[in-house]
């Protein structure tokens, strides 16, 4: 086996000693076990699902201070934010595990026979949500804990019932690593069959392609890049039997000032977006790297609060070198373009760190130039100040699918933020109102996905409750004897206090 090491992010040296890279052979073995372990894990009752998910969660804060450490090292974040991660990371296992106990996710509906209706009789109908086998997870570099080995896909697809496959991120192999070992063991002491979870560790594409082409994978979750995900789109959609690819990807998470609310604050909220912008060096998928102005002087004092913040910004280390370098190509490509002007440099970065750019533009320029909206994944924003309403519309209807909208506004502003609201439904997954979107709640009302490029898929989410919806898929039964039916859609079943659809009629019991 080939060997590499755990990087320190910031000095981007290594560190400690040398770790064994997963094969081929690996990936043939863990899609087995995963391929055998899925009828008898999808076949655990709610309770020991439940039970297990929350024993995952137990384990990873068993590990103690070990993984805080080894999370700010190879990620160079700080260790509240490692901190905060991990208690985020326990939180969605333990509310998926609540998913699972109250049953709604099975989706069961049940149609009773209609004997005597004419002309034709109708028969004996029975529906739930079975898992759809197992998938390969994609850890992401920027949240090493939330969205990587136990991160929010792991935890739906295991509350679907799904054995997981997963494939460490390169840039924190020790941090994976403990988590993997953590569930592992939770694996182990509630009695399940190994293969419920497996994990792959090394710095190869071809692993994570080999991984995506086993005929054993049937869905797959991903956070990174929009390159890295058509490419594994490309391969699913090219199998023998295509399967879906669930990837977040990009986005610029356009920010709109409405004009009363400049007017009212604007040298405010220059400052506050300076904050979200520079937050963990701007290494959120959900960044605000668009600005979106109608000209006037509050628009005016906005800018130059912001100018003001970004020029005081320190440089803050990013999660690799390669990720630091691809910001520094993308800020300098930004600046190359004809209209766009560079308004603020923050402490120049390095090989390690990259530091915070402003940029700002007008709206026929930004129309005329599609490159203006390309993502640059760090701390790098453009204001693209607007004629007036009806150019700030035609910004809109030409951005690409983003995750997120942000509408700062009062209440003189609230009709034109109507007369918006139905393009922003159409461009993005969530909209939000008078805040930032450097922050994902995980609830069941949250939707972390959106149109493309944001996902492969806009109909799901990668966070929240409904991300479970990804790894399943709905079976019909048509005039099963009962002993014959699984045991949620058999009679003696009710009251078992999963929601049941009984002949159209919504039943709690």
């Amino acid at each position: 086996m080939t060997d590499f090491r755990s990087i320190v992010a910031a000095t981007g040296e290594p560190q400690g000693e040398p770790l064994l890279v997963s094969t081929a052979a690996d990936v043939e073995a863990a899609c087995a076990k995963a391929a055998a372990a899925f009828d008898t894990y999808r076949a655990t009752d709610r309770e020991t699902r439940a039970a297990f998910l929350e024993r995952i969660a137990d384990e990873i804060l068993a590990i103690g201070d070990s993984l805080i450490e080894a999370y700010m090292a190879e990620s160079g974040l700080p260790r509240p934010r490692g901190e905060g991660e991990r208690g985020r990371t326990m939180g969605q296992l333990r509310m998926f595990a609540d998913v699972v106990r109250k049953g709604q996710w099975q989706q069961l509906r049940i149609d009773p026979a209609l004997p005597d209706r004419a002309p034709l009789p109708r028969p004996d109908l029975r529906l739930r949500m079975i898992p759809v086998g197992p998938v390969a997870v994609f850890g992401a570099s920027n949240f090493p804990l939330a969205f990587s080995t136990a991160g929010g896909d792991t935890a739906s697809a295991l509350a679907a019932g799904c054995p997981v496959v997963v494939k460490g991120h390169p840039a924190h192999p020790v941090t994976g690593g403990l988590i993997a070992a953590a569930i592992t063991k939770a694996v182990k002491d509630a009695g399940l069959p190994e293969g419920v979870f497996q994990h792959l560790v090394g710095p190869s594409n071809d692993l994570g392609a080999a991984l995506v082409q086993n005929p054993n994978i049937m869905a797959v979750g991903f956070t990174g890049s929009r390159g890295g995900g058509l490419a594994l789109a490309r391969l699913a959609q090219a199998r023998e039997v295509p399967i879906p690819v669930y990837a977040e990807m990009s986005s610029i998470n356009p920010v709109l000032l409405m004009p009363e609310a400049l007017k009212a604050r604007g040298d405010a909220l220059g400052t506050a977006f300076v904050g979200s912008l520079t937050m963990g060096a701007g290494q959120f998928c959900t960044n605000p790297g668009l600005i979106l102005a109608i000209e006037g002087e509050g628009l005016d004092a906005f800018v130059a609060a912001a100018t003001t913040g970004v020029s005081e910004a320190k440089r803050q280390t990013m999660l690799t070198t390669g990720i630091a370098a691809a910001y520094a190509k993308g800020v300098e490509t930004l600046s190359a373009l004809p209209g766009v002007e560079k308004l603020a440099e923050g402490e120049i970065g390095s090989t390690t760190c990259g530091g915070a750019v402003l940029f700002q533009t007008t709206g026929e320029k930004f129309l005329a130039d599609k490159a203006m909206g390309d993502e640059v994944f760090g701390a790098s924003s453009i204001i693209v100040r607007c004629h007036d309403e009806a150019e700030l519309l035609k910004v809109l209807e030409g951005l690409e699918g983003q995750l997120t909208a942000t509408l700062h506004m009062d209440a003189a502003d609230e009709a034109a933020a109507s007369r918006l609201l139905p393009v922003l439904e159409r461009k993005v997954g969530r909209i939000l109102a008078n805040g930032w979107p450097t922050g994902v709640e995980v609830t069941h009302a949250m939707v972390h996905g959106g149109p493309f490029p944001a996902t492969s898929d806009p109909r799901s989410t990668s966070v929240g409750s409904l991300a479970i919806d990804r790894f399943l898929r709905p079976v019909s039964y048509q005039n099963l004897a009962q002993d014959v039916l699984p045991p949620e859609l058999r009679d003696d079943a009710f009251g078992d206090g999963a929601p049941r659809l009984m002949d159209g009629t919504l039943t709690l019991n």
